[in-house]
């Protein structure tokens, strides 16, 4: 919209030019005058403005809130889509599925004082430990001292005088510095869902495997969008490798990035654009934040922290990732129909010029054209872009790309962006 809107004002003073030009050699006012008449600027203008307010309303239409028309028009650019897991290409519903205890403490205990600490916080995981705790007649009072947040790490707090901390493998063991004997190692190693670790008085008590699936919709939605041409599929994580691989696995991506911690998510966007990857960042979390802010356009899911909402250009308002197909296939065809409104515009109005030096019109009836003409291009430009074209939108070709992990050939994405390893933890 932008270089329309420059495009038409360097048309102004080329019509007075040409109109001067033409009088100066013709000495014909009339030939002058159907020159000065008839502008592409003013249906360039009006129409491409229509063109993506038509478009950002039927986004919204469709569960979208596009917050700029230059988002609108990236998002159909883009080769790179860099994906969240948690809450974007899982369902965002995660539950219990184990309780390992170390030492003294029994499963029950682990899940009783997990669910203690967790209770406050809206965290889709949180909810899924004490919704455990609650199905399996736990109760958790408060044990607690005032708890401490960490974003994209874990809690910390002191329960009955001694430390508590539970949150991510990276949280409990490198940034607490908690023990873990080869035994439990192997244990937590072995685990192919996500885990949430425990550790009271600096040491470990267990930890907790949360099973979190893919959305039903995300390969069909990866399908698609790879169908509207997206070359690379990225998803970064700060799971493990092993639950990172597996989501991967099933939805399709290129390339995957284990253990990822957020502001390592801004890097990764940051290297990719560098190497000249046009990116969209989808995620929902707090965590996904510095990445959503680095991308060329960020799209946040529905249900999505509030920060990310914020800081992201386009907000799904639908759970369904097949809102980035709809998304996708109308900027595809928003910048199909300003395209033929520009080779509308100028063969038409061409021709209403070479009419007039031919004096075949009066500069009145050319007046008269070029101005029916451009409210024709503008009320043609208000109707849905994708009327008639929703087969877009449907039966998408599978992917016969393969996912790759640390041991197999980068894709595209991560082969560009100085040789960024996958799957590493």
């Amino acid at each position: 919209q932008g270089k329309a809107d420059r495009f038409a004002d360097k048309l102004v003073p080329l019509s007075f030019l040409t109109a001067a030009g033409v009088f100066a050699v013709t000495r014909d006012l009339s030939k002058a005058l159907s020159v000065l008449f008839v502008d592409y600027s003013c249906a360039i203008r009006l129409s491409t403005s229509i063109a993506f307010l038509a478009a950002m309303r039927e986004a919204s239409e469709a569960g979208a809130i596009v917050k700029g028309g230059r988002f609108l028009e990236v998002i159909g650019e883009a080769d790179t889509f860099v994906f969240d897991k948690t809450g974007t290409l899982t369902t965002s519903s995660p539950f219990v599925s184990g309780v390992v205890p170390f030492g003294d403490y029994n499963s029950q205990e682990v899940l009783r004082l997990a669910a203690c600490i967790e209770e406050h916080f809206p965290h889709s995981v949180a909810k899924a430990i004490v919704k455990a705790a609650r199905d399996q007649n736990l109760r958790h009072e408060e044990q607690h001292a005032e708890v401490k947040y960490i974003v994209a790490h874990g809690i910390a707090t002191r329960i009955h005088g001694q430390k508590a901390v539970i949150g991510s493998r990276h949280f409990i063991f490198e940034d607490e510095g908690v023990p873990c004997d080869e035994e439990q190692r192997r244990k937590i190693e072995a685990e192919e869902d996500s885990l949430i670790c425990m550790a009271v008085d600096g040491k470990l008590v267990g930890y907790i495997t949360i099973c979190d699936p893919p959305r039903p919709e995300a390969a069909e939605a990866i399908a698609a969008l790879r169908k509207l041409g997206v070359k690379n599929m990225l998803m970064l994580t700060g799971d493990s490798e092993t639950a990172a691989k597996r989501v991967a696995e099933a939805c399709g991506m290129d390339t995957y990035k284990a253990g990822v911690l957020p502001e390592e998510k801004g890097v990764v966007i940051d290297r990719l654009r560098k190497s000249g990857h046009t990116v969209i960042m989808v995620g929902d979390g707090v965590n996904d934040s510095p990445a959503l802010a680095r991308a060329d356009a960020s799209v946040a899911m529905d249900g999505a922290s509030d920060l990310a909402r914020d800081v992201a250009d386009i907000v799904l308002t639908r759970s369904d990732l097949m809102g980035l197909v709809k998304l996708r296939a109308l900027s595809q065809s928003l910048t199909a129909r300003i395209r033929k409104n520009y080779m509308f515009i100028g063969g038409f109005n061409t021709a209403l010029i070479a009419l007039g030096l031919a004096n075949l019109i009066t500069p009145a009836r050319a007046a008269l054209l070029h101005n029916l003409s451009t409210a024709a291009v503008s009320a043609s430009s208000a109707k849905p872009c994708m009327h008639g074209d929703r087969r877009r939108l449907t039966s998408p070709v599978p992917s016969e790309d393969k996912n790759r992990s640390e041991d197999a050939p980068a894709a595209p994405a991560a082969s560009k962006t100085g040789g960024e390893s996958v799957g590493k933890n």
